[in-house]
């Protein structure tokens, strides 16, 4: 079959994917917020009182803490997944001569393509959100960036590395799996073409998909959050090992610590991946 391989497809699939990342940080931010303070909290805490401390004592709009970084880092992590994921179907179908990739193992492998590509943005921007997110000072995004530069240089800013890829990897691949499948059965299930499914169809598949994502990697999540919000140097207690960090999540809650924070990130994930796959599919249509 001809692929279309020319530069203004693929600038349209990265233009479609930041409007889709934009859209994602805007509706998540708050619950993003909750889920990294819950995940990382030593004591019981509970998304309720997360959220009234957070009102009580750093105000309304410390739920948007951290967000310029994740606005224009998500926003080209996002324009990257979906990249990375139509550029690999692009390939499969070109070498394999489908009309369309099976669901397993190609979409899957697609989708894990698109999380192995974006990690190398990921990674920085998600230390430098989970790092103001966990602390309750207000401090400024550049100010965090000077501070772990003049600690750990680069290496610092890549904390947490090994465990985003292996994350990105499961995580997008269910993501993109469980939308197309879904998608699938609701062109089936009319007997429409891809661009005949409406807006709340998309809504709802991209919605599943979100909480398919999180319920598949959400321990490898927990892992990462508290490898990139520990402390550098003396202090730290994990020295960036994503091994020693599951052992004491372990040790000090068993398996259930791995799972903290996931009622409100299912929550988040409704809007967020809904919001998400609605606006990338939207703008392609839009751009053709």
């Amino acid at each position: 079959m001809t692929v279309d391989e020319s530069f203004t497809r693929k600038a349209k699939d990265v233009a479609a994917g930041f409007v889709g990342g934009a859209t994602q940080v805007l509706i998540g931010q708050p619950f993003d917020l909750v889920k990294i303070r819950l995940q990382t909290s030593t004591s019981g805490a509970t998304t309720s009182s997360i959220v009234s401390q957070v009102l009580q004592k750093e105000g309304v709009l410390a739920f948007y803490k951290g967000t310029l970084a994740p606005l224009f880092g998500v926003g080209a992590c996002v324009s990257l997944q979906f990249y990375g994921f139509l550029e690999t179907k692009r390939q499969l179908l070109k070498y394999s001569g489908q009309q369309e990739l099976s669901l397993w193992p190609q979409t899957y492998f697609a989708g894990a393509a698109a999380g192995l590509v974006n990690s190398p943005v990921t990674a920085p921007v998600e230390q430098l959100r989970i790092l103001s997110q966990a602390s309750t000072k207000h401090t400024s995004l550049m100010e965090t960036v000077r501070e772990i530069w003049t600690r750990q240089g680069l290496s610092g800013l890549y904390r947490g590395f090994g465990v985003t890829v292996v994350r990105e990897c499961q995580a997008y691949g269910v993501w993109f799996l469980t939308y197309e499948w879904l998608l699938e059965q609701m062109q089936k299930r009319g007997n429409r073409a891809r661009k005949d499914v409406s807006t709340p169809e998309l809504l709802f598949c991209g919605a599943a998909a979100g909480n398919a994502l999180w319920l598949s990697s959400y321990p490898l999540d927990v892992i990462k959050s508290n490898v990139q919000s520990d402390k550098f140097g003396s202090k730290s207690r994990f020295g960036g090992s994503a091994v020693k960090a599951a052992r004491e999540i372990w040790a000090t809650g068993g398996a259930r610590a791995f799972w903290k924070g996931l009622g409100p990130c299912l929550v988040r994930a409704v809007p967020c991946s809904a919001g998400t796959f609605a606006a990338v599919e939207t703008a392609l249509r839009v751009m053709g």
